[in-house]
């Protein structure tokens, strides 16, 4: 019996070892079960991701794609500007959150929508839409809005020699002829804050607002700053920038825009936190608008 003691010992000392090892093998492969349970229902996943098409990123502007908004060669259908070029400043971010998202670049699909259908009550041909939409609260009971990717300030293009070439203040314009686009917080801006005493002038489209300062219908056209450098330096010869007006409430800000009740908000969102956080969306911004974003401030 006391010879078999040390056996049935080294018996149930090898069981034992034999549980704990079972024990650790379990414990071992629980993070990998919790890794992939966690990957598996993450929203903002590719293959999880809810889109217009699957398996591809389908992005909304306008057409015509100014500078320097979008920019590269010019190719049907869009005139101007190429979004699919990857130059510009909302084309080159419209790239970078599909990246972070996981899209490559040729997963991404660019489709004409006109300004003030993007942000119309309905279904969208598009997953998201870029093209200088400011945010407002009238607008998002409609659709929804991403985070800021640009903060802005409008400002006043006037023909040099015109009488409000030299303004210095907002009430420098109030006997001015205006315009703006039609939809766009440009004209908003006139009706709110500067409040001429002559009704502004509405057009269809910017080209439409750009042709009539050049006959010299208005005295002035508004729009936001870096698209009214690009109107100075390349639209309208003998152009100045009057100045730039002061945020009214709070700052103006341009925001991606989604079909309402959009799952892929949040999604962007986050790819655009991350995109601020580590520099990138600053460095797109110093590429395409660091010379497009300084100009008197009209008091």
């Amino acid at each position: 019996m006391r010879k078999l003691l040390p056996l049935l010992a080294a018996v149930l000392l090898a069981l034992v070892a034999a549980g704990c090892g079972g024990d650790d093998e379990d414990e071992a492969a629980a993070p990998e079960t919790t890794a992939e349970t966690a990957a598996a229902s993450d929203d903002c996943a590719k293959e999880n991701l809810e889109l217009v098409t699957a398996g591809k990123l389908t992005v909304g502007t306008d057409n015509p794609a100014f500078p320097p908004w979008f920019g590269g060669t010019e190719k049907a259908p869009w005139k101007i500007g190429d979004p699919r070029s990857g130059q510009g400043f909302e084309s080159a971010v419209a790239y970078a959150v599909a990246d972070e998202l996981g899209f490559q670049r040729g997963e991404v699909e660019w489709v004409v929508v006109p300004f003030n259908n993007s942000f119309k009550p309905g279904p969208k041909n598009f997953d998201f839409d870029i093209n200088q939409i400011s945010y407002s609260d009238e607008r998002a009971q409609a659709v929804d809005f991403s985070d800021s990717y640009y903060d802005v300030n409008q400002a006043v293009v006037a023909l040099n020699g015109s009488k409000i070439a030299n303004a210095k203040s907002i009430a420098d314009l109030k006997d001015a002829k205006l315009g703006a686009p039609v939809g766009t917080t440009s004209y908003q801006y006139i009706v709110d804050n500067v409040k001429p005493s002559q009704q502004p002038s509405v057009y269809d489209t910017n080209n439409d607002a750009i042709s009539a300062l050049k006959a010299k219908q208005i005295d002035g056209l508004v729009v936001d700053l870096p698209t009214a450098f690009y109107i100075t330096a390349a639209q309208v010869e003998n152009s100045k920038i009057v100045g730039q007006f002061p945020a009214a409430g709070e700052q103006e800000r341009f925001g991606m825009v989604f079909e309402k009740d959009s799952s892929l908000v949040d999604c962007v969102n986050d790819a655009l936190s991350a995109l601020k956080d580590d520099g990138r969306l600053d460095e797109i911004q110093q590429e395409w608008l660091s010379d497009k974003a300084s100009a008197p401030v009209l008091s």
